[in-house]
Formats: C-alpha cells, sequence, structure tokens
C-alpha cells in the first residue's frame, strides 16, 4: 500500500538508510553556493557562462527559494549549457531527462524489473512445491508477494534518481519539456511542487534535499500553466553584440578578435533577416571553430558561402542569403569595424 503523507516516512530513499530527520549538512549548499545576484554572475562566469544579470537574478531565485527554474528561448541560445554550468560549478551531479514524444512515466521516473520478479516467483513456486506441509508453502508466497514490490525490484529513471540521497543536491535537468506530450506535464506536478513521487504499489519517495531543477523549452508548443506557476520563469534571447563576443571569446579562444568581431557583426546582421531559423549563440561559436579550421583571417564572400551550412540549416535559408545578400552582410560588418 502506498504511504499517504510522506512526512511520516524516515528520511529514507530507494538506495539510501533511515537517517532520521535532522538535515543534511549539504542540504543547502545551492543556495549557500550564491549568496547574491552578484556572486551568482561570478559562479556562471567560473564556468565559462556569460550571462545577463535578469538570468542571474533568476537562477539566484532558484537557488535561495529552492524553486525549479524553467527557462525558454529559441533552439543554441545557451538554456541547457545553464545546468550543465551550474553542476559543475556546485559539484553536484547533472541527471539529464531528455524529452520527446510519448515519454512515460516508466522512461522519466521509475519501473519494475518486472523479468526478476517473475524469476523471484518462479523460485518461490519451486520452494513452495518442495515443502511437504501446505501451510508453510502459502506462508512463503504471502512473503514472495509482499516483496515483488520494494526497493529490491525497482528501477529508478532520472526523476526518482533526482529525488535520492546525494552528498550534494543534484541537477535536475528536464531538457525540451516541448517536446514530450501534455499529459507527462500533469505528472511532473508533483515533482516539481513537493519533489517527491508517488509509486502507488509502494511508498511515497520525498527528497531529503531538493534537486536544483532546471526544465528548459524551445517553446514549439505552449507549456501549461500549471507548469510555469511552480518555477523561476526566465526567457533567453538572442545576446547583444557586446555578450557574443565576450561568449565567443571563451568559447573559441583561438580565434583571432579581428576575426571574432566579424563573426560577430555578420550574425548580428543575419538575425535581423527574415529567415525560417535564425542562427543561434551555438552556431556563432561552431562558425568561427570552422572559420579557424579553414585558416580564415577575415570574412570574404566565397569563405562566407562555403560555409554557410554551419550557421543555417535550412536549404531555403541558404538560399535567400547566398549571393548579393552575403556580399551585401559583409560590407556592412567592413563598414561598421572601419567606424570603431
Amino acid at each position: 500500500m502506498p504511504v499517504e503523507n510522506p512526512r511520516e516516512l524516515p528520511r529514507q530513499t530507494p538506495g539510501s538508510t533511515a537517517t532520521g530527520t535532522a538535515e543534511r549538512p549539504s542540504a543547502r549548499l545551492h543556495a549557500q553556493a550564491a549568496d547574491s545576484v552578484d556572486a551568482t554572475l561570478e559562479l556562471l562566469a567560473r564556468g565559462d557562462y556569460v550571462a545577463d544579470r535578469a538570468l542571474a537574478t533568476a537562477v539566484f531565485l532558484a537557488l535561495r527559494l529552492e524553486r525549479p527554474l524553467f527557462v525558454e528561448g529559441e533552439p543554441g541560445t545557451g538554456k541547457t549549457e545553464i545546468a550543465k554550468v551550474l553542476a559543475n560549478a556546485l559539484g553536484a551531479e547533472l541527471i539529464r531527462l531528455q524529452c520527446y514524444e510519448g515519454l512515460d512515466v516508466h522512461d522519466a521516473a521509475y519501473e519494475w524489473n518486472y523479468a526478476r520478479q517473475m524469476l523471484e516467483i518462479r523460485l518461490g513456486e519451486l520452494r513452495s512445491a518442495a515443502l511437504a506441509e501446505p501451510a508453510a508453502g502459502s506462508e512463503r508466497r504471502e512473503d514472495i508477494a509482499r516483496e515483488l514490490f520494494s526497493e529490491r525490484f525497482l528501477i529508478a529513471r532520472p526523476l526518482l534518481r533526482a529525488l535520492q540521497a546525494h552528498d550534494v543536491a543534484p541537477v535536475l535537468l528536464i531538457d525540451e519539456l516541448d517536446r514530450a506530450d501534455e499529459p507527462f506535464e500533469a505528472y511532473l506536478l508533483e515533482v516539481l511542487s513537493d519533489f517527491q513521487i508517488t509509486i502507488p504499489e509502494w511508498i511515497t519517495v520525498k527528497a531529503p534535499q531538493p534537486p536544483l531543477v532546471v526544465i528548459t523549452s524551445n517553446r514549439t508548443r505552449e507549456i501549461h500553466d500549471a507548469v510555469k506557476r511552480r518555477c523561476i520563469y526566465h526567457w533567453v534571447g538572442y545576446p547583444d553584440a557586446a555578450r557574443e563576443f565576450d561568449i565567443l571569446r571563451r568559447k573559441a579562444p583561438g580565434c583571432s578578435e579581428a576575426l571574432s568581431r566579424q563573426v560577430v557583426a555578420f550574425v548580428q546582421a543575419l538575425r535581423e533577416v527574415e529567415l525560417y531559423k535564425l542562427p543561434g549563440v551555438s552556431e556563432t561559436i561552431e562558425w568561427a571553430r570552422a572559420l579557424m579550421a579553414l585558416d580564415a583571417v577575415a570574412l570574404d564572400p566565397d569563405v562566407v558561402e562555403n560555409t554557410l551550412g554551419v550557421l543555417l540549416k535550412y536549404q531555403d535559408d541558404i538560399a535567400r542569403i547566398q549571393g548579393s545578400e552575403a556580399a551585401r552582410l559583409i560590407e556592412r560588418v567592413r563598414v561598421e569595424a572601419a567606424r570603431t
């Protein structure tokens, strides 16, 4: 039978032992890791993540208030990287749940090891058959039935693993939630509000220390308000030129300053063009690395035309930029460079 009131349980999760009700020394390491917005900015910067103050404020509040962080924005703007950097900076395990259509509780939270359960039943039947006394065999079958739905037969998936005991509370990344089906959002509500999972056949597992939850969405569909209300929300947009240059210098340090400025100026101008999919920061970084691999020292029409596939991922967008439009953008970059 499930335990309906998780507060009556000992401080115990699958894979751990009861430790009493005293708070673990590491339970609030996340909140102490960044005691101000400025400290959070520095925390992210140490992981080479160049955040604006609004994002640092959202991360700080998620840490301090122990609330999930919901970050939404265009693909390639660094949403997933936030969780990776925080896990590394906090010395925490990163537990990642990659969402997809058809994702259910068995892949996301837990499932029972049915093969092992069936083997246990079969072994129990053989032992019972070997017993001379029918009453003893019946008692053995009842013992097996009670054991079938216990920790021994439980397989923990990312959501349940994040609620288990850790030396440092983990970072749970629920990546691209918009790819999952809407019913899965409803299942997440218990996790996001109470940091617990109810396993009907067993107990309600409550985290002894709340994980830092980071949820990302590319907004291919709207996420239900019930999810967003439980989170600190932040929209991650494209960075301005100064911040994108700073990002590029950190992520592609081998790129010369002159070429880096040209790359950023070109991408910034490209985002003003009406395209099906605008290049994100990740494309900016990859383009700079591609140009370095080609030993390019400056942008010219040939190198831009030959590498547009690094920046743009749709043929219609590439065709829109090739030729005169690429030449126009390169000339604009040169003019702006001459002014600085």
